[in-house]
């Protein structure tokens, strides 16, 4: 559907503003590079104010970096305004037009480029047709649902054919339920047009569910970028530990690349090439540890709640607090809260920071 696959480079990009209160300069965004391959998902994720609109808008042309280039395909495109540009967005508010009916909502853009009749006809009923809401193009927009809604604003932008899609966290009005329908709709559709998407958002189950690719930004700088399992199993840093999924911190030493000390026991993990001695961080997913009458760590319950389909554990290993989530404990030892016990774990369950 789309015409060509582009991809979209940032070159040492950065965008400077003025704190309202302070009235000191900061970096929104700082010295970022990123490569996104034609064809891709995209995720950006974060939290609230850490550069990932601004990255965002940034390539739509709604914010000019002060520092830096953007490319797309091999065209530089900082001096092009948003029309000029081989982009299309969809927005957090949808911004449909009230008293237009669906058919005219997504031919619009094609009427402003003076597009004949019939192939503005046979291009908005194809793209209809992709989204899902085919027979209902002389419907009024404000009897929609909200998922309905949303779908015209993807219609809108996919319609223009672009080569790069972006999305504005486009599910943020949504409910629950609908948000999650949704998102299987978006990566369906995306692949369909096989059309480059990138992404904004601060739900990280959003961002597993749809990217090949998720870039994980902090403070305005790219802290790590990855398959949605290699930010989750091998983070780089504590922030997207925490920030992807629930984590357990062990602090420790490194007695040798496949051996820490923690609280005086001593663990298997796999930190080749780490120097021995120095001060280490084990993350552990709560879903990766189990409890037991045997195993690394001696803790004591402190929670224990059957939540269906596993059983919610919180125990404590010396000092530190450590969440366990155990699948399907129907045929499982309970343990209760006082009970001493053992947090078990494998060498590959663990990531040493």
């Amino acid at each position: 559907m789309a015409k060509e696959k582009k991809g979209v480079r940032l070159e040492h990009i950065s965008k400077i503003y003025q704190d309202p209160k302070t009235k000191k300069d900061f970096y929104a965004v700082h010295d970022t590079s990123l490569e996104i391959a034609p064809g891709s998902f995209v995720t950006l994720l974060g939290p609230s104010g850490c550069g990932k609109t601004t990255t965002l808008r940034m390539i739509a042309g709604f914010e000019s970096p002060d520092e830096g280039e953007i490319y797309l395909g091999d065209e530089p495109i900082n001096a092009l305004t948003p029309n000029k540009r081989d982009t299309a967005m969809v927005f957090q508010s949808y911004a449909l037009l009230p008293h237009y009916n669906i058919f005219d909502n997504v031919a619009y853009g094609l009427k402003l480029r003076k597009l004949d009749k019939e192939t503005i006809k046979t291009k908005v009923m194809d793209i209809l047709k992709l989204v899902g809401l085919e027979g209902m193009e002389g419907r009024m927009t404000n009897q929609l649902s909200g998922g309905q809604q949303q779908r015209v604003a993807l219609a809108r932008a996919l319609v223009l054919e672009p080569g790069v899609l972006l999305f504005d966290e486009p599910l943020s009005n949504l409910d629950a339920k609908l948000r999650v329908s949704m998102r299987t709709e978006i990566r369906r559709i995306q692949q369909e047009a096989g059309i480059t998407a990138i992404y904004v958002t601060h739900d990280q189950s959003e961002a597993m569910a749809l990217s090949d690719q998720i870039i994980i930004m902090e403070k305005g700088i790219v802290a790590q970028i990855g398959t949605p399992q290699e930010v989750y199993y091998h983070p780089s840093n504590e922030f997207v530990a925490d920030f992807i999924g629930e984590a357990n911190f062990l602090r420790g030493t490194l007695v040798s690349g496949d051996t820490a000390d923690i609280g005086g026991h001593k663990v298997a993990v796999n930190a080749p090439g780490q120097g021995a001695g120095g001060a280490c961080t084990l993350v552990l997913r709560p879903e990766s540890a189990v409890l037991g009458d045997a195993g690394q760590l001696p803790c004591k319950v402190i929670l224990s709640c059957f939540m269906g389909s596993y059983q919610n554990y919180h125990v404590m290993v010396g000092d530190t607090l450590v969440k366990i989530t155990d699948f399907n404990p129907k045929s499982k030892k309970i343990y209760q809260v006082g009970d001493d016990a053992w947090v078990a774990f494998t060498q590959e369950d663990v990531h040493v920071l």
